[in-house]
Parts: structure tokens; sequence; C-alpha cells
């Protein structure tokens, strides 16, 4: 097999391409701040103010990235996350700015979830320590709609709370947004792996864990039945997050369902490449590119990833 290895025949051979049109960026848009500010825990990782979107989106499609997904921090936080919804908030603001300098150049996901927007920094409403499910539903319908109004493509509901899709789904429709997206973070895991996104996002918990409603790392069965959940009450496109330590999870799900699936290279997988680079452990480039192969080659149709500019790059470069 050691003929078939070498010289151009191997690229032809080769089982999995890597594009950059399965990648998505995410952006933190910070209405706080005056410049781009980078976070100490994912180098190369900026939260943006507004004025900044511009010129970033406008890398990202020279990139040929045709797509982002939003995160906002807002510059005040309560207990229910009031600035998640109004349609002067952060993610609403960012998204008609990119929507009105790019119209379809690029295709927008915003995130729909509680944690950025409440002083707590769960993903719900809360009772004494308490994350009750059921009264965040309405919320997260209500933050998709003003998103959608705003001009956003698709949402992504990321707190696993029971029957979200379903409600935001339903909150679209009777507003008539019913050709408006949902990308859900149906199998995401109770991960260590958060801690830069939490930096960046300014998402750290003030109590508990989310251990509650967010999955057990030991379950896969677990993992199979909230996607089907979550496609029967209207999911376009199942997501597992994170990536790595699931691939098996991302595996499983696309055989089982074989419907457009995604996965989130999340945070600390992204940092940790970054950081062993820095001690001259490893060659990042190689293997941050290798990372992005596993996840595309165990089934991932998608990939959010902080290396989507620098995968991009170097595919523009022809260097992978």
């Amino acid at each position: 097999m050691r003929r078939l290895r070498t010289g151009r025949i191997r690229e032809m051979l080769a089982e999995t391409e890597l594009r950059t049109s399965d990648l998505v960026y995410p952006l933190f848009v910070d209405e706080s701040i005056q410049s781009p500010v980078e976070v100490p825990s994912m180098p190369g990782v900026h939260r943006l103010p507004l004025d900044s979107l511009t010129g970033e989106v406008s890398e990202i499609c020279e990139l040929g990235i045709p797509a982002v997904i939003l995160f906002g921090i807002p510059s005040a936080k309560d207990r229910v996350g009031t600035h998640a919804w109004g349609r002067d908030d952060v993610v609403q603001r960012a998204v008609r700015k990119i929507k009105r300098d790019f119209g379809d150049e690029i295709y927008i996901i915003t995130d729909v979830c509680l944690c950025e927007y409440t002083d707590h920094g769960h993903c719900g409403v809360v009772e004494g320590e308490r994350i009750l499910n059921d009264p965040t539903l309405e919320i997260l319908g209500r933050i998709a709609v003003s998103h959608v109004e705003a001009g956003s493509d698709m949402v992504a509901p990321s707190g696993m709370m029971d029957g979200m899709v379903q409600a935001i789904r339903s909150s679209l429709d009777r507003e008539g947004y019913s050709d408006a997206g949902i990308i859900s973070y149906a199998a995401k895991y109770a991960s260590s792996l958060y801690g830069p996104f939490r930096d960046a996002a300014d998402s750290g918990y003030a109590f508990g864990d989310r251990s509650t409603y967010q999955m057990n790392p030991a379950n896969t069965d677990e993992a199979l039945n909230e996607v089907e959940l979550d496609l029967k009450e209207g999911a376009d496109i199942v997501m597992v997050k994170p990536a790595l330590p699931y691939l098996d999870v991302l595996y499983r799900v696309k055989e089982r369902f074989r419907v457009p699936t995604a996965a989130y290279h999340v945070s600390g997988e992204y940092s940790m490449v970054k950081a062993a680079e820095r001690l001259g452990w490893i060659d990042g480039e190689r293997v941050m590119h290798e990372m992005l192969l596993s996840i595309k080659r165990a089934g991932a149709d998608i990939i959010i990833s902080y290396a989507a500019k620098e995968f991009s790059k170097l595919a523009m470069d022809g260097s992978v």
C-alpha cells in the first residue's frame, strides 16, 4: 500500500476533504469596548466593538468562510437576561450592521441563550439555585424572534433546555419567520473545555455548574435521544459539542440520522493547541489541521471553529 502514499496519487485518493466552505467563525461582540480586545486565554481571538465588525467580516468574506456565529456581551446584566431580546441590544444591532454592509455575502447564525446576559451566568431562569427549564422557553422564543427580525439567517439555541427547539420553532412560525433555520446544540456535554469561551463571552456562572441541563460526558445513547427529540421538534441541523472528545458521538449521530450535522471545535480544544505551540512542543498549524480533518472525517458537515480563519489562510496559500 506504500505505492499509493507518495506524489499526486496520495491527494487523489484522500477519502476526506476539509474545505473552507465547511467552516463557521465565531464572533464576540462587546458593546462596552471601543477597540478590539484579545482574549488572553484564546490567542488570536478578540472581543469586538460594533464599529470593528465591518473590517472583521470583510476579512472573513475574503477568506471564503461562508458563515459566522454571533455571541453578544451586553453592558448590563440582570436575573432574567433582559438585554438578550431588545431591538437595540448588542446582537440585534450587530446583525443589522452586518446585513446592511454585506447583505447575503455572509450567512449569519446567532447564539440563543441566556448565559451571557444573566448576572448569575446560567442558561435559564433561576429560582434560588435551581435552573427552571419551562419558564425559560418563552424567553428563548422571544430572543430568537428578535434575532430573526434583525436579519439573522439561522438561530442556534445552546442552553440544552428541554423543549427549546419546539418553543423557538413555534415562536418563529407564529411571527411569520417559517424560513428561518434552527441549528440546535442537541448533544452538548457538561465539558471542562469551555473555560476560555467563558472568558471571551463573560459567561461564567455564580453558583453550581451546568451538569443539571448539559449532558453527562459518560453517555452516548442519551445523545441519540436528544438529537431525535430536537429533530422531531423542528431542528434543521443538529450539533455535537465539544468535538474532539466526542467524535464517537458525532459518528453515531451522523450514521443514525443522516441529517445535516455540525460540531463545535470548542475554545479549550483551540487554546490547548495554541498553548503547546507557544511552548514549542507541537507544530500548531499542522495539529489544528489534523484536528479539523478528524472532525470532518467523523461526520461533521459544518465545523464551528476559532481556527477557521487560520485554516482558510493556509488553504489559500496551498499549505494544506
